[in-house]
């Protein structure tokens, strides 16, 4: 299946979600948004149909609408972009009769529009002339292939389907299949022609009349001295191609020792030619010496291997490779190309960079989850979480590897999550709320800090902010928040009861609105009951107090009570507690109880 990882159905019934959960099972990555009201089940809620198409839109989103053409076409007629640069568009059926390619043909939509005809046993209506006429687009090659000189691909195409004759140039072994397009129904000729197409490793001079196919059978291999400047780096590569004449288009991925997963240099080069990036361990690459053209014990002693840009680039380009271009050496980097005699399947060998994300999915519900998160959460490969957690996630956790525990194994949680992206994996490690309140973030990075495994030290790990337990109850109380606060855990099982005695006798001697995280278990009471009477010292008793249980999820119970009524029995391990300060309010408004506590704008003019 076609490899968009940011692909987004879209319904607006419960019918049409249905359908597009189906056919999202073949889209790894892809989420299923629902209109609000008529979906009750979806990765993303939205309000309003046409601004959310417009959003996606204009993020780039690949769309697949689960509804009739028309309402697309009122959503993102004014923003449609030149042609070759829209995302996919296409729309399906509720029922899956009808499958229509609107936009972006050759960048993807065509062949989605197939994969899902296949899947519903629908043709799919494709309108777009070389794919309905010539069996192929010449602008959007099959993978393993690229292009350059795409300026012709359109007089390439309006020439063959006018009948006219097209010459073909073919530089390449006859090793590397080009059947997708010699294949078929074109008619190509051996010279003398308006236009041509050049199939080749090479870089060939531009010219308004010649489209050039590119099979992706090279690896770049790279060596570099830690800290490296990336200009240093990017130089070489780009004075290596040029003397061996070699094509960037025809470059299938970067490869290198696993040691320089984190290495800035390395990373910003496969961002610049947006190339997958492929890791080797050094006893790996040892493997590949009988190959080399310029073993040395230096850089053995060094990393444990007698060559890195030569054995990572045969590494990666397999058995029956040969270097192309032997190591290139700068002041600080050393490059080599290898050369496969067959399209080089980047994911054949090593591994990827790894990728931690750790995600704060808020209170539980889709609603209240950021549009990051759940984009984060469809991009992983696994999601390592508490139980309750991944049931709270529903349907976006389809196609993914799940690790499920149980409370009181957060280290072994948050040490496989790290192990799994050491292994080249895409993990979201998942915590309710905010993960860096409270939650798996400050382990994480404390597991990083204190231990010994140097693969930890060199993972990407990113923070996915979520609506706290805090924010969300006081969203649902009124505006408690609205001067200074504070949060305090009255659990002491990670920290001595006389150290949490001493921050809540700070926090009520400066008066701050408190947030109490865990205030009671099975086992622990009484702190509950001392934390509310070093409050009571310093605030009235009718301090208004809000407790929120479950919140964002089925049993939801919010209520607002003073601090003397304020007992053990009324909350558990669920209930998050807001504690008011001398100043917090309590008032009737649309019909609701609220509290809040004003800042001053009233007294001390406006100043934010």
């Amino acid at each position: 299946m076609t490899a968009f990882t940011d692909a987004v159905f879209i319904a607006l019934t419960e019918e049409g979600a249905a359908l597009a959960r189906r056919l999202s099972t073949t889209l790894p990555g892809s989420q299923v948004h629902g209109l609000d009201g008529r979906v009750p089940d979806a990765d993303r809620l939205f309000a309003s149909t046409l601004d959310h198409l417009r959003l996606l839109y204009g993020e780039g989103r690949p769309l697949i609408g689960m509804f009739s053409t028309a309402i697309m076409i009122r959503a993102i007629a004014a923003d449609i972009q030149a042609k070759g640069e829209a995302p996919p568009v296409l729309c399906i059926a509720e029922d899956g009769s009808a499958i229509v390619p609107l936009l972006g043909g050759h960048r993807g939509a065509n062949e989605l529009a197939r994969e899902f005809g296949a899947v519903l046993d629908t043709v799919p209506a494709i309108t777009t002339a070389g794919d309905a006429r010539l069996g192929v687009a010449l602008d959007n090659p099959p993978p393993g292939w690229s292009i350059s000189g795409q300026a012709a691909a359109r007089g390439v195409m309006a020439s063959l389907l006018a009948g006219d004759s097209v010459s073909l140039v073919n530089d390449l072994p006859a090793t590397i299949d080009t059947g997708w397009l010699t294949g078929g129904g074109i008619k190509f000729c051996d010279s003398g022609t308006s236009f041509s197409v050049h199939l080749t490793e090479k870089t060939q001079p531009a010219a308004e009349n010649t489209l050039c196919l590119h099979p992706e059978t090279l690896v770049l291999g790279i060596g570099c001295e830690r800290g490296i400047d990336a200009e240093e780096l990017s130089g070489l590569v780009m004075e290596v191609l040029a003397e061996s004449g070699l094509a960037a288009e025809s470059i299938a991925c970067i490869a290198t020792i696993d040691l320089k997963e984190d290495e800035a240099a390395i990373l910003t080069l496969a961002h610049r030619m947006n190339l997958p990036l492929r890791l080797f361990p050094a006893d790996q690459l040892e493997q590949e010496t009988p190959r080399l053209a310029t073993p040395s014990e230096t850089v053995f002693k060094a990393v444990g291997c007698h060559g890195v840009a030569e054995a990572a680039a045969l590494a990666s380009a397999g058995r029956e490779a040969a270097l192309a271009v032997a190591k290139r050496k700068s002041r600080r980097a050393t490059v080599a190309i290898a050369r496969s005699d067959t399209v080089v399947d980047p994911g054949a060998a090593g591994r990827a960079p790894g990728l931690l994300s750790i995600i704060g999915i808020g209170p539980g519900k889709s609603g209240w989850r950021a549009p990051d998160a759940t984009d984060a959460i469809a991009r992983a490969t696994d999601i390592v979480a508490y139980r309750l957690y991944i049931d709270l996630l529903g349907d976006l956790t389809r196609g993914k590897e799940l690790h499920g525990y149980e409370l009181g194994q957060e280290r072994d949680r948050c040490a496989e999550a790290l192990n799994l992206a050491a292994s080249g994996r895409r993990v979201a490690l998942v915590s309710s709320g905010d993960a860096g309140i409270y939650a798996m973030a400050s382990l994480v990075f404390e597991l990083v800090d204190t231990g010994d495994n140097p693969e930890w030290r060199r993972l990407a790990i990113d923070m996915v902010p979520g609506i706290s337990a805090l924010q969300a109850l006081a969203a649902r109380g009124g505006a408690p928040l609205g001067h200074d606060f504070c949060a305090i855990s009255l659990s002491d099982l990670l920290t001595p009861w006389p150290v949490i005695e001493k921050r809540l006798q700070a926090a009520a001697q400066g008066d701050f609105v408190v947030a109490l995280y865990n205030p009671v278990s099975k086992r622990r009471t009484e702190q509950f009951l001392k934390a509310r009477e070093i409050l009571l010292r310093s605030r009235p008793s009718d301090t208004p107090v809000l407790l929120g249980r479950n919140l964002g999820r089925p049993g939801e119970k919010v209520e607002i009570i003073t601090l003397q009524e304020l007992e053990s029995g009324r909350v558990d391990m669920l209930t998050t507690v807001i504690v008011g300060s001398n100043t917090t309010r309590h008032i009737n408004s649309g019909g609701k109880g609220r509290i809040y506590t004003p800042r001053g704008y009233l007294t001390k003019g406006s100043e934010p």
